[in-house]
Order: structure tokens, then C-alpha cells, then sequence
């Protein structure tokens, strides 16, 4: 009797990481804590992660309960997701999200980075149908190491890359700044518009 499901973690670990996209957050991640202390960052850092591990965990053991029991469907949490991601991405095209405070310190490894930047409604989705399609101890535990492995790279990710923070300069930063905006209001009109399809699809 087999006690991992290697099929099973390399399927949900690969649509994981296309979903989350680990590189594609770390010119977001310096957008947001560029100005602070590096100590800081290093929190901002874990804090994201492990906020993202928290609300994935959280889909995946009662998703499915937690939307029924609010009647909410898939299509309006890509809708609201979509939503707040662009309001973010406007601040980030405008430079409004540059001055930091202390609680931004705190708000920014909350939203957008924990949810719904990592943990958005792709991966809650994602997790849901793993969680829901796995029959048996071994395809549990490959789910779960698979999520967990996932989110120890979003961690390294953001965590190593206040290296290139300091190597880029404050006028890097600020051009990446602008594009992280761009490309993150892109995702967020697709997010959108994936939402609006889902419910003309349900209702049709």
C-alpha cells in the first residue's frame, strides 16, 4: 500500500505554481515594500506566505461548506478578487502605495500579498477540486504536501528577493513599480472576466 501519490503532488504542485506564479510576484512584492527596512521586508515576507498557507488551508478543509453556506458562487469570488486586485494595481500605476506606514507594514502581507495575490480565487478553486477529488490516505497527504510545498517557495521567493531590491536601487523600483501595476491590472480584468463568463455560463 503506497503512502504518497506522487501523480497526485506533481499534478496540484504544477497547477499551484502556474496559478500562483512565484516569479511573478516578486516584482509586485518589491513594489510594495520598497522604502521599508529590511527587517520589515523579511517579516512582510513570511507573513504573506504563511497568511496565504492560512486561507488555502482554510478553502480546502471547509471551501466548498463556506460558500454554499454563504451563497456565494465561484464566478463572484474571481469577481471581487479581480476587483480588489485592481484597485490595488491602480495604486501601484499611480505610486500611491509607496508611502509606507506601520500599518501598511501589516496590510500589505494581508492584502493584497496573502489574499488575494497568493491565495486568489485560482488557487482557492484549485485546492477545492483537489481537496474534493482525492480519495484515500495517499492522495490526502500528496494534496497537503503539495500545498505546503507550494507556499515554502512563495517564501523563498519573497524572501530572497530583497536581494535584488538592494541591487536595482530605488530607481528600479519605482520602474518596476509601474509595471507590476500594469501586468497586475491585466490579471485583474481577467480574473473579471473570467467571473463574468462563469455566470452567464450558470445561467444559461
Amino acid at each position: 500500500m503506497t503512502l504518497f501519490d506522487v501523480t497526485t503532488f506533481g499534478s496540484l504542485f504544477v497547477t499551484l505554481f502556474v496559478i500562483m506564479d512565484p516569479p511573478g510576484t516578486i516584482p509586485i512584492f518589491l513594489a510594495l515594500t520598497s522604502g521599508r527596512a529590511a527587517k520589515v521586508q523579511r517579516k512582510m515576507a513570511w507573513q504573506a506566505a504563511a497568511v496565504a498557507l492560512g486561507v488555502i488551508t482554510c478553502f480546502g478543509l471547509f471551501g466548498r461548506q463556506i460558500l454554499d453556506y454563504l451563497h456565494v458562487s465561484i464566478p463572484a469570488l474571481q469577481v471581487s478578487g479581480g476587483i480588489l486586485l485592481l484597485l490595488i494595481a491602480l495604486d501601484l500605476l499611480t505610486g500611491k502605495i509607496e508611502e509606507p506606514t506601520q500599518t501598511k507594514d501589516v496590510n500589505v502581507a494581508l492584502v493584497p500579498l496573502g489574499t488575494p495575490l497568493l491565495a486568489g480565487p485560482g488557487a482557492i478553486v484549485a485546492v477545492i477540486l483537489a481537496v474534493q477529488g482525492s480519495h484515500g490516505a495517499a492522495q490526502d497527504v500528496a494534496v497537503w504536501t503539495a500545498i505546503l510545498a507550494m507556499h515554502v517557495v512563495l517564501w523563498l521567493t519573497m524572501r530572497f528577493s530583497l536581494v535584488i531590491i538592494r541591487l536595482i536601487k530605488e530607481g528600479g523600483v519605482v520602474l518596476i513599480t509601474r509595471l507590476s501595476g500594469l501586468l497586475l491590472s491585466a490579471i485583474a480584468v481577467q480574473l473579471v472576466a473570467s467571473g463574468v463568463y462563469g455566470f452567464v455560463k450558470d445561467y444559461h
